[in-house]
């Protein structure tokens, strides 16, 4: 059989660890089991336990699966519970109900958490459980010839699953989908992303907070449930428990579906987390005074003097104030609203996050390679700005070991100028209702988007670079009367060496499109998914709907060869005619995307009149109204991104 392939039944001695038991008793050492990678877990639950089974089916799945590696009797293990580890032997296994038939070990070796559990109280104990226990409340004693490998994986497995995969409702969902494809991949992943930081410790702790409000409210709704099947009177009392059980239903409901958001890889990050709408400001100090922060690694007399030459002199006067930091994150901390903070050059290690909440100016003091700032030890993120208008240049910011971006602007309005941003995880977000302006700064290195764009914000990137990033930047979009448009402007950047494409936008497929599209493709045109460097120049039709057609840059690269046949030794005019045609290519990519962003906002618009028509309003505000995407891309170069200039995400 299939399944004898997967773990060490084949090979002499045994190929799993071993580890001592936590706590005062001499228990045995136990198989080590906790280390399984992601990749092993998921084939074992695909391929030998669950395969294709509905979730009505796991149960028996599992039961067939481990009467096929299960040893049935012949070994120890420790019967673990939140109140006592006891040491038990297993004599039988009662596949269906997953549970084993143990008997005390001897030397009887029990610790609790009292003294209340003695011999005569454990075998009380088991007898009112007829002697099972659940396979999965036991940790299989460490054996070196290797016989129970299998039992010890086997029993791993099922405890895996039962803590981190199954929920209560489960079995209660619709059988027609593949559980493993529709719950255990997701749950499986996301915990495997947990695991190794990849996810925001705020948005972890969200998920078990949902999981535990949700274990509590559907098992309110069973007892609801219960008591209408048991009752067989029509009182008022049953038409109560009729509503109540309703209104738990649909929380239940509320809180699955928030539930699969968090589980699902994209929806997770295209929807975004807040966490920092409780991030208060401080505000002006109370006697009106506003400080300038010094940083300084070494202040020597000759960098004062030019210190206080350029930037404290002009601003001088006897109110002034003057505080010195030695690390830029406590400077940052004591600021109130409208302070500055200077940072004298020098490579400074920041164990720590900058949540900046106040209007405050931070800015390096000379170029920004010069003056670094360097994150150390693990983090959600880097900086994290709040403020209404806050300030930050001529500052290279290097980023390890995050979870979330380099620099997330959540409220307010953040300007970055002159800056040097090496990333690690994604970039610079731009959340809802916030607002970035980069100018004249260098991104890099980001695995995700060099610069993600929320719906509702506004984004204006003034001759930057953005290269070396999974993609460029990503725009996030969605047709739906709750978001707004972002407001876009790109102007002489340099987009390139991307990995992915220069600009991304995500944005859901609407149904009429995806019909439109099909018929599209019965008539031979292509529905744009991804662009290629070969179809740089492909139109945007009908808002979604792309088509490879021959352009102007294509035309006069015709044109060129046809010179180069015609005139061979015009070498001047080859190499005019090759750098026009590279000019119009990258005229064609500006408006490429700003048509295709425009086109968006448009049908956005269209859906809110819809709306407003429907509920009897014939004539928008014009504020409303006035929320589009506005989108002003002119003058951006994009060279050498794997997936080409442009590409459109639909989900």
């Amino acid at each position: 059989d299939s399944w004898s392939d997967y773990g060490s039944r084949d090979k002499p001695g045994t190929t799993l660890g071993r580890t001592v038991p936590d706590g005062n008793v001499l228990f045995p050492d136990i198989f080590y089991t906790d280390h399984l990678l992601f990749y092993e877990r998921f084939s074992a639950y695909q391929d030998y336990i669950l395969a294709d089974c509905k979730a009505s089916e796991v149960k028996q799945f599992l039961a067939e699966y481990l009467e096929k590696v299960l040893e049935p009797s012949g070994w120890q293990a420790i019967w673990r519970t939140n109140v006592f580890d006891v040491l038990v032997a297993v004599v039988d296994v009662n596949f269906p109900a997953l549970k084993a038939v143990v008997q005390l070990s001897e030397p009887f070796l029990c610790e609790s958490q009292d003294s209340s559990f003695t011999l005569e109280c454990m075998q009380e104990l088991l007898e009112l459980k007829e002697h099972q226990v659940l396979l999965q409340e036991l940790f299989v004693v460490y054996d070196e010839s290797g016989g129970f490998d299998q039992t010890a994986l086997a029993i791993e497995h099922v405890r895996f699953f039962y803590r981190c995969i199954w929920r209560t409702w489960d079995e209660e969902e619709e059988d027609e989908f593949d559980y493993f494809v529709r719950c255990v991949e997701p749950r499986l992943r996301l915990h495997y992303d947990i695991l190794e930081h990849r996810v925001p410790s705020g948005l972890v702790a969200d998920h078990q907070n949902l999981l535990s409000q949700c274990e509590e409210l559907y098992e309110k709704f069973l007892n609801v449930r219960n008591t209408l099947s048991s009752s067989d009177s029509d009182s008022e009392a049953l038409n109560v428990s009729m509503v109540e059980g309703l209104k738990l239903y649909e929380q239940v409901e509320h809180i699955k579906q928030r539930l699969k958001v968090i589980e699902n890889p994209l929806l997770r990050y295209v929807f975004g987390y807040q966490k920092y709408g409780s991030l208060q400001a401080k505000g002006p100090r109370s006697t009106g005074a506003k400080v300038i922060h010094v940083v300084p690694w070494n202040m020597k007399a000759d960098l004062l003097q030019q210190l206080t030459r350029d930037k404290l002199c002009p601003e001088a006067c006897g109110t002034l104030e003057i505080q010195f930091h030695r690390d830029p994150l406590a400077a940052v901390n004591a600021c109130y609203e409208g302070d500055r903070v200077i940072i004298c050059p020098g490579h400074y290690f920041v164990d720590g996050m900058f949540s900046i909440a106040d209007s405050i100016e931070l800015e390096g003091y000379g170029l920004p390679d010069d003056v670094v700032i360097e994150k150390q030890g693990k983090g959600d993120n880097f900086f994290d700005c709040t403020g209404a208008n806050i300030k930050i240049s001529n500052l290279k910011l290097v980023q390890h070991d995050a979870v979330e971006g380099i620099l997330n602007v959540h409220h307010g309005k953040t300007a970055l100028e002159n800056c040097v941003l090496q990333c690690e995880t994604t970039g610079i977000t731009v959340r809802t209702s916030a607002e970035l302006l980069m100018r004249n700064s260098d991104l890099y290195g980001a695995k995700g988007a060099g610069v993600e764009i929320y719906p509702g914000s506004a984004c204006t990137l003034l001759h930057n670079g953005i290269h070396h990033c999974k993609e460029g930047i990503l725009v996030k979009n969605f047709l739906d009367e709750v978001y707004e448009a972002p407001r876009i402007t790109m102007v002489n950047n340099m987009i390139h060496n991307n990995e992915g494409y220069g600009v991304v936008l995500v944005r859901p497929a609407m149904p009429s499109e995806m019909k439109d599209a099909a018929a599209q493709e019965t008539r031979g045109t292509l529905l744009f998914l991804e662009e290629t460097p070969e179809t740089t120049n492909s139109r945007f039709l009908d808002c979604m709907l792309w088509c490879t057609q021959p352009t102007q840059a294509g035309d006069e690269a015709a044109c060129a060869e046809g010179s180069r046949q015609e005139q061979p030794g015009c070498v001047t005019d080859e190499l005019e005619l090759c750098k026009r045609a590279q000019t119009s290519e990258q005229a064609e990519n500006n408006s490429e995307i700003a048509n295709v962003l425009g086109a968006t906002s448009a049908k956005k618009r269209q859906i809110r009149r819809k709306r407003l028509s429907e509920l009897g309003f014939t004539e928008a505000d014009d504020n409303l109204m006035s929320q589009e995407m506005f989108v002003s891309v002119d003058g951006n170069q994009f060279k050498w991104n794997g997936k080409g200039s442009f590409g459109i995400f639909f989900f």
